[in-house]
This record gives structure tokens, sequence and C-alpha cells, in this order.
């Protein structure tokens, strides 16, 4: 009905809302008569009709048999909103009292910054995929890249970056070994990466618009299997790992040279 779920909305229980449309249909009603009437439970009835009484929605009829008398609806639509007001302005109130017990130490900790916020530490190859990938697609104007083996070329993403923006590469002589890495090299060059070789590289690194670098140290006991890689956003870090990198970059020969050096035939440039 829709008058129950007006009454609902405005704060009764359902089985108060049942027992106060119930009333209103008669002059005066009997527990037993209402609990039939409204469908409420009979064992619930007695507490239904003492809150309601308590509330102002009813009148109870002492006598031999109890009686109750609804109170005229405009009396209890006027009531139920005074309530649903004075809650709104005791939780103005509240708001207004969490605000200034708040604000000084949210003003406090806008002051407070982790001095490390801008080193992340990887662990998982899994993460370390994941963050090269989202590193490549955020590249500005240019993207430096020691690229150590063992090298997974992620195809897709290497190829649009090459496309799009400045790579320059530097690889181990050993990438060029396997055909399959060979092949992927060929078709970054293809796409537009500029790329160097060399016999050994220090490390895993990448730099990215001189502002974010990212590098891979193996444990010095554990070996290249057990690899800490961190992510640090700071452009001085950056600036000072581009001199080394261009260092590397000055010692390296072409793609065509190295081929030649390891007596590979040269794959042919594919056509665009």
């Amino acid at each position: 009905m829709v008058s129950v779920e007006r009454l609902v909305r405005l704060g009764l229980t359902l089985y108060e809302a049942r027992a106060y449309v119930a009333l209103v249909q008669r002059e005066v009603s009997t527990p037993a008569e209402l609990a039939r009437l409204a469908g409420v439970p009979r064992p619930r009835i007695y507490d239904v009709l003492e809150s309601l009484v308590g509330k102002g929605l009813a009148t109870h009829r002492p006598g031999r048999t109890a009686k109750y008398v609804a109170t005229p609806p405009e009396r209890v639509a006027g009531q139920l909103v005074l309530v649903h007001r004075e809650r709104v302005v005791a939780l103005e109130d509240d708001a207004r009292r969490l605000v200034d017990e708040l604000r000084p130490a949210y003003q406090a900790g806008q002051l407070h910054t982790d001095p490390l916020d801008y080193i992340e530490v990887i662990r998982s190859p899994e993460a370390l995929a994941a963050t090269f990938t989202e590193l490549q697609r955020a590249v500005g104007r240019e993207m430096l890249v020691f690229s150590k083996a063992p090298v997974a070329i992620d195809a897709d993403v290497g190829l649009q970056l090459a496309r799009r923006r400045v790579l320059r590469s530097v690889y181990e002589f050993s990438v060029l070994e396997d055909a399959t890495q060979l092949a992927g090299v060929r078709a970054l060059l293809d796409a537009g990466e500029q790329a160097r070789f060399v016999e050994e590289l220090p490390m895993k690194l990448g730099i990215v618009d001189e502002r974010t670098v990212l590098f891979a140290m193996p444990d010095p006991i554990a070996g290249r299997n057990d690899v800490t890689t961190l992510v640090i956003e700071h452009p001085h870090l950056a600036r000072t790992l581009k001199i080394g990198f261009e260092s590397v970059w000055t010692t390296g020969v072409t793609f065509t040279q190295a081929c030649r050096r390891l007596g590979i035939r040269v794959p042919r440039r594919r056509a665009p």
C-alpha cells in the first residue's frame, strides 16, 4: 500500500506503518482487531501500539478491553516531518563539529610527506613488466634504455613508442645471437628506434624524459636470479644517469656493424 510505504519513508517501521493505516480506518480498535487488519503478528501488536502511542500517533483508551484511536493524519504528518527536521539539525551540528575536530589534523597532514615517496621498489617479474610498459606508454619526449640480457622485447608497446617518440637503446651483442630477438630488434629499428651495441652493459636501465629512471640491481650474493628493481622519479638523478648513458652510447657500434662483427647476415629492412 502506498500510504504504508510513505510512512516507512517518514521513519516508521513496517509494522508501525501497517498498524497506523489500520487504525485510521476505524474510530476505535482493539489490539486483536488491529493485528488482523494490519497483518501484524499478534504477539508483536502490543509493542507496536505502545510505540505508536509513544510517538504521538495513537492514543490508548483504557477499559475492560483496551482500545486505541489514531491521531489525525494531518497532525501525524507534521510530527514525523518535525522529527526529521530535528535530526537534520543535529546532523548539521555534528558535521560542523566534525570539521572543527578534523581540520587541524588534515592541515598538519598536508605538511607531512614521506621522504622516499618518489621511490618504488619492485621485486616480482610480473610487476616489473607491467611498470615498464606503463613507463613506455607515458613517454612524452624520449626514452633511453640499456637492454641488458636477457632481453624481453614487448613488440607492440615498443613499436608504438619507436614510431611516436625518440627511443634510443643500447643492446649487448648477445641479443643478436638469438633469431627471435634479432628479428625484434630489426622491427624496432624499422619503426624508428636508434640503437647501439656493446659487449656488456652494467645493468638494465630506463630513463624517461629526464624525469624518471628504472634500473634493475641483481643481488651481489644471490646473483642474477634475485633482482630488485627501483623506479625513481627524480630529475637530477635522471639527468646524471643520462650522462652515463651517453658515455656508453658513444662506445657502441651500429646494428649493421654489430651483425658483421658477429658474422651474422644483416636482416633485410622491412617494407613500410
